[in-house]
């Protein structure tokens, strides 16, 4: 004879296989739209590019160019001669509102 406390085991484990396997196959479909992604060298006809693209966004492209770093480009603890850059990114924050009850912004 099965147990309730075993059946309810049973239905939650069920429940998160489902769960996980339905938010793997999302993100698997991601990845493959990544891997699928045009590739485009930096050059003099990207921005023509991208001011005829819908809504002046490419999404998921792929750019192959020369990057110059500017000011030292980063070098690889771990594999020599591997050399990246960061891309400097622009925060905006929007309005804040103060919430006196969670005393925060």
């Amino acid at each position: 004879p099965i147990t309730p406390g075993e059946l309810l085991c049973l239905g939650s484990s069920l429940a998160f296989s489902g769960l996980f396997y339905y938010l793997y196959r999302r993100k698997a479909k991601v990845v493959a739209r990544i891997q699928e992604a045009p590739k485009l060298q930096v050059d003099d006809d990207l921005p023509a590019l991208v001011s005829a693209a819908e809504g002046r966004c490419l999404p998921y492209v792929a750019l192959e160019g020369i990057v110059l770093p500017a000011q030292a480009a980063l070098t690889s603890h771990y594999h020599e001669g591997l050399q990246g850059v960061i891309q400097k990114l622009l925060l905006k924050e929007h309005r804040l509102i103060w919430n006196s009850l969670a005393r925060s912004w």
